[in-house]
């Protein structure tokens, strides 16, 4: 009986399941990689893209924060590059761009 009930459940919408389920559901996609380092709304996306659903673009906050982390990874290399060289200038620079970067973060989330 719980084998037919799992079947039922991979049959509703996707917005309805949970976390968990969607990352079973991920498992069986192949094109799908590192389901269970995404959160739901990754999930979602990732599942909907290699399904070929149309996915309307009305919140992109999620994916954008992974995004603007890993630019302010990129540019504390970067600065600390400048530092080394003993370019304060550019470092300076580099500084105020992260900040801002940090600040888009703590908006988005």
């Amino acid at each position: 009986m719980g084998g037919k009930e799992k079947k039922e459940a991979k049959e509703k919408p996707l917005e309805k399941m949970t976390a968990t389920e969607l990352r079973d559901v991920a498992k069986e996609i192949p094109d799908i990689t590192g389901a269970h380092g995404m959160n739901k709304p990754e999930l979602i996306s990732a599942i909907k893209k290699a399904r070929g659903i149309e996915e309307d673009k009305t919140k992109k906050n999620d994916t954008s924060i992974r995004e603007i982390k890993s630019a302010i990874k990129a540019l504390k290399a970067k600065r600390a590059e400048a530092l080394e060289a003993k370019d304060k200038k550019t470092a300076t620079i580099l500084k105020r761009r992260i900040s801002r970067l940090k600040r888009k973060t703590r908006k988005a989330a």
